[in-house]
């Protein structure tokens, strides 16, 4: 008869905690970070762009000929390329070394040129925002950002007896509007017709576009009879101009503190307010929503209506607005693309109020930077546009960035955090 030795358990040792320092690389060095995982992207994007640097550059293609019997010459001519493209990038869009000893708008210019550009980026983006944790998709930010800039536009040149700033103050109301309307209209269709956002976005975007360049731009109540063969309209009045933030030498109005405040107002709307809990839950779950007794065709018009009005925003900048090249008037190009690169940067913020805000100045400094790059080296701005679209499409695909760069996951960074 055999026996068995009874077997004792071994004591549980227990895991020690992952300590503050663990938990820091944890969070910022794991493919599980957000911030490196964008930061990564951005480089990623950036050594791309360096390749069509040098792709387009026809000396550094004939060089690269010879590149086995002379390498250096190839080198060197790639370096140059590259490192003066984006030092002039940098210049232009940030701070320049050599305006150490200039006047104040030669050192502070390239740096409220890229906030000027980002102001209507940021209003864009929030608008964008807003609709998709709705759970729809605006991407008539063109035919929103010109339905405010008509409205903007009309109170800038006709209502002139309005005192002092007031009018302004008319003005921005008015941009707000224009939007306002166009957005709740869709939004109206999307919850009581059951029409599909995107589609009648992208037409009404078509619709705005031709009304004010083959009909409003024409008549007598906009058109500027000074400009004869122009499409553009009058000039608005000086008291509705928005103006300089910093001091008349500096390229930034006061647009950039609307936008702030808007960043500000759009994060407490979602964290603190109902509607902004409504919007949420009807963006995650509609069905869900319903059954807790949310209307989801009230919140779609509410986010529709306020991503509208922020959308008007833009159209407001754009007129009223310093980077305005036709004299404070409205044009056929008033939009200049910022309804859809609203789009991008409100992926690239990963539709978070203050991430957008991050978004819009890092597209604002390549919009800044690209006309230096391009007048001191001759690269294209088309490259810019290039790396821009590269960005969203890394950020996109995270697990791409995790696999190129090989990092590891949190577990794997952190020993015991699994447990």
């Amino acid at each position: 008869m055999s026996t068995q030795t009874p077997q004792t358990e071994q004591p549980h040792t227990p895991v020690p905690e992952p300590s503050r320092f663990s938990r820091i690389v944890r969070d910022l060095f794991t493919a599980e970070s957000t911030p490196l995982v964008t930061f990564l992207a951005i480089v990623l994007a950036l050594l791309v762009g360096a390749i069509l640097i040098i792709i387009s550059d026809p000396a550094a293609m004939r060089e690269l000929g010879y590149f086995f019997s002379r390498p250096s010459d190839f080198l060197n001519s790639a370096w140059h390329d590259v490192s003066h493209g984006y030092q002039d990038l940098f210049k232009g869009s940030i701070f320049d070394p050599a305006t150490l000893r200039g006047t104040p708008s030669q050192f502070f210019g390239p740096i409220t040129n890229t906030l000027e550009d980002a102001t209507p980026l940021i209003f864009g983006g929030l608008a964008v925002t807003i609709a998709f944790r709705g759970g729809m998709f605006n991407i008539g930010g063109q035919g929103m950002t010109i339905a405010g800039a008509i409205l903007t536009t009309y109170v800038a040149f006709q209502w002139t007896g309005i005192p002092g700033a007031l009018q302004l103050v008319v003005a921005v109301l008015a941009g707000i509007l224009g939007g306002v309307l166009l957005g709740g209209f869709v939004g109206w269709l999307k919850a009581k017709r059951g029409a599909h956002e995107v589609v009648v976005t992208i037409m009404l975007n078509y619709v705005m576009l031709f009304f004010l360049t083959n009909y409003l731009l024409t008549t007598t109540a906009f058109h500027d009879p000074t400009k004869a063969g122009q499409s553009i309209s009058k000039p608005a009045s000086p008291n509705a101009i928005l103006p300089h933030l910093f001091g008349p030498s500096l390229n930034t109005d006061i647009g950039l503190v609307l936008a702030l405040i808007a960043t500000v107002v759009v994060g407490w709307f979602f964290n603190r307010s109902k509607l902004g809990f409504e919007i949420r839950a009807v963006g995650l779950n509609p069905a869900a929503a319903r059954t807790n007794g949310i209307s989801v065709g009230r919140a779609q018009i509410w986010a529709m209506v306020i991503s509208g009005g922020l959308m008007g925003l833009i159209g407001v900048t754009q007129v009223l607005g310093l980077n305005n090249p036709n004299n404070n008037s409205l044009s056929p190009n008033i939009d200049a693309g910022l309804g859809f690169n609203a789009i991008t940067v409100a992926l690239l913020g990963r539709t978070k109020p203050w991430g957008v805000v991050w978004a819009s100045l890092l597209y604002g400094a390549f919009q800044a930077g690209a006309s230096v790059m391009q007048a001191n080296d001759g690269i294209s701005t088309d490259i810019i546009s290039v790396i821009e679209a590269l960005i969203v499409i890394f950020v996109s695909a995270p697990q791409l960035i995790k696999e190129i760069f090989r990092l590891p996951s949190r577990e794997a960074a952190v020993p015991g955090a699994a447990s």
